[in-house]
């Protein structure tokens, strides 16, 4: 029972920045969070500001250099994990020799864990340093430093207007700086099924069972429902590949992008899971059996472990208690409310102000992601206010300086993202020539439909700015 983990809850990816540095902030603590990996800017920022907060040696990995996406993000992974180690040492230590520090850390542990109830009768002791260090040595261990990768965020890359092979795709060249990093943990694969990313994992060692049935670096797949979860999972078993977890999460409820199912509510899709699990797990490992003996590797004897967990609307405590005991899960998510933790998350306090002040009329779905996908937006952000601005101006669009979204080769074959004012220029020109055709309302309803697309790559990076 010791073996599970010592909190009941995750954070999930939010934003671009948002949870860039979560791992620094809370990992000691034994929570478990997730990064963001498709925009090596950003980790290459946060390295500098980190290399200089701790005193360690930093070297800029500039953008004309070879595979830089790639050598940014093992870079920054591999920094963090050095943070982490030492922060968790430092904390192991004050929980051995002061005893605020060690009831303070009992207080943030769910009543339900064993490991509290233990520490808890050391706080009666006395001169029992040498036995709490080895139950803190034997039952601790930091949260895992866990990434995320958007799969459909694999822009084509070019060099003197030629393209570059398939691995310097943005996903791929984000898989790979996970992959040659020291990390143990897990990437997060959402947004859906994308054939060469998942067939790219196979070229890494880490992501396959060692001799102790151990994998190094995991798979976790975001998932809408159980059938997704059943053709992903065994596509990637084809592959001698092992998903160790599946993570549900609520398409209306959820911050960010709306990925919606087709009627059903989280709750019979959590029970489905529940009743088919066995039969999840068992097609994906006779897949991934034939698959390793095909690749001469090692077989494992068992079915390895297969974690269910959930994240998405979830607002108290009851209700986490109450995912976790009816349905089975290993975790549950939670995101938003973190926003509003300054300990626990990078976002300014005008973006946390707006968050706590508002009210259940100022959240909505928009058209605004680039993706074509719905998108739950708040009113009153500073991506809205700027774009309005522009508007006003006749300055539509985005100057597009990141370029992750520009994934529409309608007009190009390099990819532009429908939010650039470039796009947009391109298509309003369009509209003007059918203007004589439609009607004032037809004009301005096609009009905002192209208009309203933000900059999502700047919008959801702005707090670290």
């Amino acid at each position: 029972m010791f073996n599970k983990p010592l909190h009941s809850f995750h954070i999930p990816v939010m934003g671009l920045a948002y949870t860039i540095d979560s791992p620094i902030r809370v990992a000691q603590f034994g929570i478990s969070s997730v990064i963001s990996i498709i925009d090596d800017e950003i980790t290459e920022k946060m390295r500098s500001f980190y290399s200089q907060k701790f005193n360690l040696d930093y070297s800029n990995i500039s953008i004309k250099s070879e595979d830089h996406r790639a050598k940014r993000i093992t870079a920054y992974l591999n920094m963090v994990d050095d943070i982490v180690n030492e922060k968790f040492k430092t904390f192991k230590e004050d929980l051995i020799h002061k005893k605020e520090a060690l009831k303070n850390f009992i207080d943030i542990l769910p009543n339900t864990s064993i490991i509290k109830s233990n520490l808890q009768s050391f706080l009666s002791q006395t001169n029992l340093n040498s036995t709490l260090k080895n139950f803190i040595d034997t039952h601790l261990k930091p949260g895992s430093i866990d990434v995320n990768i958007m799969t459909k965020v694999d822009k084509d890359n070019f060099k003197n207007k030629e393209q570059l092979p398939v691995i310097y795709n943005d996903a791929h060249a984000s898989l790979r700086g996970f992959a040659h990093s020291k990390l143990s943990s897990s990437v997060v694969l959402s947004a859906g099924l994308n054939p060469r990313l998942y067939s790219y994992i196979e070229e890494f060692e880490d992501f396959y069972p060692d001799i102790n049935n151990q994998i190094k670096k995991k798979i976790i797949l975001k998932v809408s429902d159980f059938r997704s979860a059943m053709i992903q999972g065994n596509f990637l078993a084809k592959k001698g590949l092992w998903v160790s977890e599946y993570r549900i999460e609520s398409g209306l409820n959820c911050g960010g992008h709306a990925f919606a199912t087709e009627g059903l509510l989280l709750g019979p899709i959590l029970e489905e899971f529940k009743q088919r699990k066995n039969e999840l797990t068992e097609s994906a490992h006779s897949l991934m059996t034939n698959a390793l003996k095909t690749k001469s590797r090692n077989i494992p004897s068992e079915i390895l472990e297969t974690k269910i967990t959930v994240q998405g609307g979830v607002g108290t405590s009851e209700e986490h208690q109450f995912l976790l005991s009816n349905y089975s899960l290993d975790s549950v998510g939670w995101g938003s409310p973190f926003l509003l933790v300054p300990e626990a998350t990078s976002v300014d306090q005008e973006t946390r102000n707006l968050l706590a002040n508002a009210e259940e009329n100022d959240f909505y779905l928009s058209n605004l992601s680039p993706l074509g996908v719905l998108f739950n937006t708040v009113k009153g952000t500073s991506n809205e206010l700027a774009r309005k601005s522009k508007e006003i101006k006749n300055n539509l669009g985005s100057s597009c300086p990141k370029k992750f979204l520009a994934l529409s080769k309608e007009y190009t074959p390099e990819g532009i993202c429908t939010a650039s004012k470039k796009y947009q220029t391109l298509k309003l020109e369009a509209l003007e020539k059918e203007k004589s055709t439609a009607s004032v309302e037809q004009f301005s309803i096609r009009k905002n439909k192209i208009t309203e697309k933000a900059c999502l790559c700047v919008g959801l990076a702005n707090s670290l700015i």
